[in-house]
């Protein structure tokens, strides 16, 4: 590393801290923000178990003391903690067990609550998980929130894989997701994940014949993921291999290459089906449903496969993303981890760490210097998806250069 580089981060390390400490209390934080626009308390995304999630990270690194974490997790838990239709990784009893789990480690600390959150958590996707069986045998299309990671199926697999690979709770979501890929009886020639629905969720008739969704958020490219680092983590799956390959497959199909490398559309629609063409529809390359996202999916797909080509293409499009300045100014000047800066930089550098291929780790510093230049501005979100917190866990990772202590860039499924 050159001397220059090696200034990058030490000053990212700084950008972690300085935010960090303008976090440290639970009853300031949001003193900007208006009350009817905060987040519940229990919100991974933009509440109070979110922010946790630093200190946590802080803690477990020796860059931040226990009682500044303890205290988030007591905001975060302060309110009964949903275990309803609406819970899932990043709401409710399932978030706040993601952030305790990550506090606890193998260590027996919060084992009482841990245990309570797992009950609620299991309860909630055994719930979900009859619900997508009946609706399979139904022969219907799925919802996006029946198996998305922010909301659906694919979300509780990632606590229930990093809380407990080996229970029945796990295995029994994995084997879920796998029956997702098989077809459906009136398929019509698309995917069996295809929904009816907008990206939104919602019905639109801007979306009459619905979308395919690739994005790591709300779409396959989450249960394309999951089922990769499952093979990957050694857990051995009936038809895990197959329904990997069968959305690589389906993935193939639309990949794309220009001047600035291959890359892959956030959604597709039944017109872009009957005109096989997608052209104009190439993301800015965020988390969510750019080539932050798709490319570390892809990464993941490749070396679960041992499919070296796979993993070639996805480091090459992170690489070229990373390397073409028009599509940085596509994140204009969003620092978040889902639509910005800091996500971009968080899936770099998880390529980085796998790649055969050692320029995409030559890039991470130019992405760092802009991430730090863009948080030494006033930040009015604190939270942990869109704002100040999940900016400072990607400046903290690229600063001490090591895997997070916590995992706790699993909740985005880049790890």
């Amino acid at each position: 590393m050159n001397t220059a580089d090696a200034h990058t981060l030490t000053d990212a390390l700084t950008a972690a801290d300085a935010i960090a400490a303008a976090l440290s209390d639970p009853r300031t934080a949001w003193a900007a923000t208006p009350p009817g626009e905060r987040a519940w308390p229990q919100s991974l995304a933009g509440g109070a178990a979110g922010i946790a999630l630093l200190h946590i990270e802080r803690a477990r690194s020796g860059h931040g003391d226990w009682n500044t974490a303890h205290s988030w997790l007591a905001s975060a838990a302060a309110d009964d903690l949903t275990a309803a239709a609406n819970a899932g990784l990043y709401l409710g009893a399932p978030a706040v067990a993601f952030a305790v789990h990550a506090a606890a480690g193998s260590t027996r600390r919060y084992r009482r609550a841990l245990t309570a959150l797992d009950d609620a958590t299991v309860m909630v996707t055994r719930k979900r998980l009859a619900d997508a069986h009946a609706r399979i045998d139904r022969g219907e299309r799925p919802a996006l929130k029946e198996f998305d990671l922010i909301r659906g199926l694919a979300g509780l697999g990632v606590y229930h894989l990093r809380r407990h690979p080996e229970h029945d709770i796990t295995r029994d979501v994995l084997t879920y997701l796998i029956r997702l890929t098989e077809p459906l009886p009136l398929g019509g020639g698309l995917p069996p994940w295809w929904t009816d629905v907008s990206p939104n969720g919602e019905p639109s008739p801007d979306y009459s014949g619905g979308h395919g969704n690739f994005g790591l958020s709300h779409g396959i490219g989450a249960v394309l993921a999951l089922l990769s680092l499952a093979l990957l983590r050694g857990l051995s799956i009936p038809g895990c291999h197959e329904a990997i390959a069968r959305i690589c497959a389906y993935t193939d199909q639309w990949r794309q290459h220009d001047g600035a490398g291959p890359w892959w559309p956030g959604f597709i629609t039944a017109e872009h089906v009957r005109n096989r063409s997608v052209a104009v529809l190439r993301p800015r390359p965020s988390w969510c449903y750019g080539i932050a996202g798709t490319a570390r999916v892809q990464q993941l797909a490749g070396m679960a496969l041992e499919d070296t080509a796979r993993q070639h293409a996805a480091e090459t499009g992170m690489l070229a993303a990373l390397r073409d300045q028009a599509q940085l100014e596509l994140l204009g000047d969003e620092i978040g981890l889902c639509h910005g800066t800091a996500g971009l930089l968080q899936a770099a550098w998880r390529v980085a760490a796998d790649a055969h291929i050692p320029e995409v780790a030559a890039e991470l510093p130019r992405l760092t210097a802009r991430l730090i230049a863009q948080v030494a501005q006033p930040l009015p979100d604190p939270g942990l998806l869109d704002g100040a917190a999940g900016a400072a866990l990607a400046l903290h990772t690229l600063g001490t250069g090591t895997a997070p202590a916590t995992g706790w860039d699993s909740f985005l499924l880049l790890a």
